[in-house]
């Protein structure tokens, strides 16, 4: 019979890729990784890995046990979430990892609502700011409970079937101006803009390994040129003081605009593109109450900011 422990350090070692990873997450010693994985080859009767130069990658049984492995880990993950939801008063640790304006503008509040006296006191947070590529591998690694992920309406995201999500919030994108630059457009005050008319300007984008930085290009693309680009930075709070300072323009979701800016003339697309964002965890764990109840206050949360609220 296979071991489940064992299968759950064979599912580390996809995600790790190497012994001396797998066993720092599981809190084990390389040789104890490795006898267990050697163990589970003779449960297996058959290799589940192989070597390849210093490190080890799955053979096609490895492949399909760490298959299976997702599907029963899963259930456990599920039971578990039973049982806890059993115990009456029972709080714990939930861990958040989120891209930035998400962080700022949704956890805040979420951590502020926690905060009070009389809204549970004994559930703590944890929060790493990371991009959606990132948050997904440590949802993966199982580094993180929860992960908060965008997606544009120009750079759709699809997702593992080893995870759950559920869609939190739409929100346009929206082109930010100098007043003097929407005057000379002729635009009227949050009237939209057609993208193709702003191709001779000066752009100011993301950095490059972001998707906001391809939602750009796609945009722009679409629109029938190629941006030409004076300025990159990843906060938008910087991407926004400088059209404030008449460096360029800058398409921005909604949510990433700072409390407080210069002087910005704010319209939505002719052809919108909008950002989804979507609370992501591993199946089976979607019911334990911990993280439903971090879920429903980020929900709360997404409907104190005034975009669209899908519950």
């Amino acid at each position: 019979m296979l071991d489940v422990r064992r299968l759950r350090i064979l599912q580390h070692l996809a995600a790790y890729g190497t012994v001396a990873a797998t066993a720092e997450a599981l809190h084990l010693t390389p040789p104890a990784v490795s006898q267990h994985l050697a163990a589970l080859q003779k449960e297996a009767g058959t290799p589940v890995v192989e070597k390849q130069g210093r490190t080890l990658r799955l053979t096609a049984a490895g492949e399909l046990l760490v298959a299976h492995a997702e599907i029963i880990l899963a259930e456990l993950a599920a039971a578990e979430s039973g049982l806890a939801s059993l115990r009456s008063g029972r709080r714990g640790i939930v861990r958040i990892t989120a891209f930035a304006s998400a962080a700022r503008t949704l956890v805040v509040p979420l951590w502020q609502r926690l905060a009070d006296a009389g809204t549970a006191p004994e559930l703590s947070l944890r929060l790493s700011v990371q991009e959606p590529d990132q948050a997904l591998d440590e949802l993966h690694k199982r580094s993180t409970d929860l992960a908060l992920v965008h997606s544009y309406t120009v750079l759709p995201r699809s997702f593992p079937a080893a995870y759950e999500q559920a869609l939190l919030m739409e929100e346009p994108v929206l082109l930010a101006l100098h007043p003097r630059q929407a005057d000379e457009l002729g635009l009227r005050p949050g009237g939209p803009v057609d993208l193709s008319r702003t191709a001779d300007m000066p752009w100011l984008t993301p950095g490059p390994e972001t998707s906001c930085y391809e939602m750009i290009q796609r945009a722009c693309g679409a629109a029938g040129f190629v941006p030409d680009i004076r300025a990159r930075s990843s906060d938008f709070a910087v991407l926004a003081a400088l059209v404030a300072a008449g460096a360029g323009i800058a398409l921005i979701p909604r949510m990433a605009l700072p409390d407080a800016t210069g002087p910005l003339s704010l319209h939505p697309l002719l052809h919108p593109v909008s950002r989804s964002v979507f609370t992501v965890s591993r199946a089976g764990t979607g019911k334990h109450p911990d993280l439903r109840r971090v879920r429903q206050l980020l929900h709360d949360s997404a409907a104190a900011t005034g975009t669209q609220h899908l519950a």
